[in-house]
């Protein structure tokens, strides 16, 4: 199939897709916010005056909601290395997280304070050659995990999207050396024919 073909029956299917008019009818910035919703529905996972660190934040449709769920208090921090337009009561980091100097201007801006939770979106350029991307997003979601650990207060939570496929089990396995109870989450928003997971790991313990 030529690469015109597939863009246009991508978007196309993407102008179809009834979450993707539902986030434009409410506002949110993208389809993936009722991802996280069901998840914070049925987890009950963001709370008012919590400190909130979002990892792979663009276009900011996660952000959207977090800000919002948390009303006027806490803070918010979120980081990508694509640009983000603004949401307000958010800080946000324009970078790749991989580098150090943008995590250290994370570290800086959370200003040694213990995180309630770490989400994460972030997913690499896919390839579609799996031997390529799951490598890939199993890195990022190792990545996500360090910071979890350096920068969670005890008890605190993280969310992070993995795929199934080499690595996973023993992803799982290390978060549940580090946190009391790790589950996994397929939101109806995510796409039946896609590989991808959310991990919830609740309750870290150093």
């Amino acid at each position: 199939m030529k690469r015109k073909t597939k863009t246009r029956r991508w978007v196309q299917a993407h102008a179809r897709d009834p979450f993707v008019r539902q986030a434009k009818t409410q506002g949110w910035r993208s389809r993936a916010v009722f991802k996280l919703e069901e998840i914070d529905q049925r987890d009950r996972l963001l709370k008012p005056g919590m400190t909130v660190v979002e990892l792979g934040a663009a276009p900011g449709g996660w952000t959207q909601y977090v800000r919002h769920s948390l009303g006027h208090g806490g803070q918010v921090i979120a980081v990508d290395v694509l640009p983000m337009e603004a949401v307000a009561g958010v800080e946000f980091i324009q970078g790749d997280f991989c580098e150090q100097e943008i995590l250290d201007r994370l570290m800086a801006a959370i200003g040694g304070k213990p995180v309630d939770l770490v989400i994460s979106d972030m997913a690499p350029n896919m390839t579609g050659v799996n031997a390529v991307d799951q490598p890939r997003a199993m890195f990022l979601a190792e990545l996500v995990l360090d910071f979890a650990a350096q920068t969670l207060r005890p008890g605190g939570d993280m969310l992070v999207k993995v795929f199934q496929g080499e690595g996973f089990d023993a992803y799982m396995k290390n978060m549940r050396a580090s946190f009391e109870k790790v589950a996994s989450r397929k939101p109806k928003a995510s796409k039946d024919r896609s590989r991808e997971l959310y991990l919830l790991a609740r309750n870290y313990a150093l």
